[in-house]
């Protein structure tokens, strides 16, 4: 099946960029909210969104080093405590059944050092955007590639 937000209907891809953009205007640092979308997609086991999001970092000009060591983030001293911050909150956020609080204070306080409500949002939204687009393209079996083939 073609990926459904396309067949849903022509209102549908315009409505999930308008969530993008909205991501964009929230003044979180472009290569934060690529990276966030990039280690959603790794946990998610989107192949499509992970093919695409390191595409995007590299074409944004971040480096090899960091852009392979998104999934262990933790254990590389390539990200700054911002970026931390951000990938920890989309962990969690991501992973919500695998603890009954899954965003814990400590997640969300450090993440609220760095960045302001308006951002913590928009970290929210790029999480559940990511998140929303991981159900529909793995289900209907888009592969990786170029993107639009």
């Amino acid at each position: 099946m073609p990926n459904p937000a396309i067949v849903a209907g022509p209102d549908v891809i315009p409505a999930l960029l308008g969530v993008a953009g909205a991501v964009k205007n929230t003044g979180i640092p472009e290569t934060t909210v690529n990276l966030v979308y990039l280690r959603v997609s790794q946990i998610n086991g989107s192949s499509w969104n992970v093919h695409k999001h390191a595409g995007d970092l590299k074409e944004a000009g971040e480096s090899a080093e960091r852009i392979s060591t998104v999934a262990a983030w933790r254990e590389t001293p390539f990200f700054t405590p911002e970026e931390r911050a951000a990938l920890a909150l989309a962990e969690a956020a991501t992973r919500l059944s695998d603890r009954h609080d899954p965003v814990s204070d400590e997640v969300w306080a450090e993440a609220a050092k760095y960045f302001s409500d308006q951002q913590l949002a928009g970290l929210l939204l790029a999480t559940g955007l990511s998140n929303l687009w991981h159900r529909l393209i793995p289900t209907t079996r888009q592969p990786a590639g170029p993107v639009g083939g």
